[in-house]
């Protein structure tokens, strides 16, 4: 029989009792033995040796929680606002946004994404007379990184029907001046909303060119099951049509919006796909919006203000959503970022729960980032688990604490060692393109909780680097019901591997800078660094 077995370096298999074996065996898609060479060996006597030269070997990553393919659509065919592609200024934007607009055919819609008004000099969003002066011959819709608002020009405004005698759309609002003329600015769900499918505004060749950039950006950051976490009808098609193609390289969870049900499952939509790759998962729910625009739900209000956000549903449509989905048998995602909306959330569980229980529905809230720990206790006790969203200490953490929530409520963002503490499962993710796919950036930040500005935020939630990395591999499967399958290096599951430079438990003031060496999926390396280390290790 032959395959490959891999041994000469740490083993970290995150099966449950934490095993550290000497090699694994794989065979096909499969892992065929774990343990000692010896043994390894003897099951697969004709197995070529993968020395991994002191690198460390883990389950692949699992991305618990992201909108894949959306960091190629924002490199692809968007024009990139964010600070890492060089935004400093609204000047730096107001540029990128021209010269889009220069290679866009007139009357075609410019997009930008990516947006951080945290991180440029005016710390403000461009106004729609800004935007105006970038061109009036193009609709221009700018979308900040959150996801939960953005800004128009005048020519997007008409094309979807917007002027100053619209009402708020429910869930959200448009911003008008003091005068009351609309500045361009619309927040809250609308934001997603209002522009109609422009977020969408993709055929099915440029869909298919971002999906295999996102593919391979993915397996580079040792990732080889994906999310794509609102999943809406048009973009259902678009990945029904990968789907239908075989095999597309990655593993792919979509998350249907949950007012297409019940009429997406009674058509039998994906029943059709083959070999499994691409699966439909979870059923999504949205409660509230984002923090850096104080729309994050919150019962006590932000720093220095009367503010507490605001929710996206009406109580009495969550429960109503909540009890459909838990009636057809569907898991549920919902996005909770501040604690009022988690609240809701909760009591829409227990109130599914009491009219049907199910002993092991998973129903997961998304994000959870100021989660009380009287609430943490309370999803232990409806069998609720939680995907935290720990890369906000990094990249807005200093916010949190200087302007966003102030410097006591700071401490307990993403809080995941009040979980651990209470013995609940949970997660780890990045949101993706929010905040770019990087588990190993990720999980140091989990671990070290350090901000971009050098702070420690709230050292008592952090956590050790084996609970971080479990979060991310065998948890993550765990959360969505794969864990039979993928997350840990235990005979009879999927060949996902990862194969890092060094290993994290050894250093974990620097995870983040560990690079991944390779990627295996279903058995095969679909990626190896080029450049090869100063000792010769490849």
């Amino acid at each position: 029989m032959t395959g490959t077995i891999f041994t000469g370096g740490p083993i970290l298999s995150m099966d449950a009792a934490d095993t550290r074996p000497e090699a694994v065996g794989i065979c096909g898609d499969r892992i065929l033995a774990v343990g000692g060479l010896s043994n390894v060996r003897q099951a697969l006597p004709e197995a070529s040796i993968h020395d991994l030269h002191g690198r460390t070997l883990i389950p692949a990553f699992i991305d618990p929680h992201g909108h894949f393919p959306d960091s190629a659509i924002v490199s692809l065919l968007r024009a990139d606002l964010s600070p890492g592609a060089g935004s400093r200024c609204l000047s730096d934007v107001l540029a990128r946004l021209a010269a889009k607009a220069g290679e866009t055919a007139p009357g075609d819609w410019v997009m930008g994404a990516g947006f951080d008004e945290t991180q440029l000099t005016e710390r403000r969003m461009p106004t729609r007379d800004e935007l105006d002066a970038v061109s009036n011959i193009h609709p221009i819709w700018v979308l900040h990184t959150s996801g939960h608002c953005g800004v128009a020009n005048s020519m997007a405004m008409a094309r979807q029907g917007i002027d100053g005698s619209s009402a708020d759309p429910d869930g959200g609002r448009y911003l008008r001046d003091a005068s009351g003329r609309l500045t361009g600015g619309i927040e809250g769900l609308s934001a997603m909303g209002a522009m109609g499918d422009t977020h969408f505004l993709i055929d099915d060749a440029s869909f298919a060119k971002c999906f295999a950039a996102a593919r391979d950006e993915y397996l580079a950051q040792g990732v080889t099951l994906a999310q794509n976490s609102w999943t809406a009808l048009p973009l259902l098609e678009l990945f029904q049509k990968v789907a239908l193609k075989g095999d597309p390289g990655i593993d792919l969870i979509l998350l249907p919006v949950a007012e297409i049900e019940p009429g997406l499952s009674r058509d039998g939509f994906g029943r059709d796909w083959p070999d499994g790759a691409i699966r439909l998962g979870p059923r999504k729910l949205l409660t509230d919006g984002s923090f850096q625009m104080r729309t994050a739900f919150l019962t006590a209000p932000y720093l220095g203000t009367q503010v507490h956000g605001l929710p996206y549903l009406d109580r009495d449509t969550l429960f109503a959503e909540t009890r459909k989905l838990h009636r057809l048998g569907f898991q549920i995602h919902c996005h909770c970022n501040g604690d009022a909306a988690s609240d809701m959330f909760l009591d829409a569980v227990a109130a599914a729960q009491a009219d049907r229980p199910r002993p092991d529905h998973r129903h997961t809230i998304i994000h959870g980032q100021v989660m009380r720990r009287d609430q943490i206790r309370r999803c232990a006790d409806l069998g609720v688990t939680i995907s935290f969203f720990p890369a906000h200490v990094w990249y807005w953490g200093d916010q949190h604490h200087e302007t966003i929530l102030g410097p006591d409520r700071a401490q307990d963002i993403s809080p995941t060692a009040w979980a651990s503490a209470e013995g609940l499962r949970f997660t780890i993710h990045n949101d993706a393109s929010v905040t770019p796919t990087r588990p190993l950036k990720l999980i140091d930040t989990t671990v070290n909780r350090r901000t971009r500005g050098g702070r420690i935020l709230g050292p008592d939630q952090r956590i050790s680097p084996l609970a971080a990395l479990r979060a991310h591999t065998i948890d993550a499967a765990w959360q969505v019901f794969r864990e039979d399958e993928r997350g840990s290096l235990e005979p009879g599951k999927l060949a996902d591997l990862a194969i890092l430079e060094d290993n994290p438990l050894a250093r974990p003031d620097t995870i983040g800078a560990i690079e991944i060496c390779e990627t295996w999926r279903h058995g095969r390396q679909v990626y190896r660094r080029h450049a090869a280390p100063a000792d010769g290790r490849a």
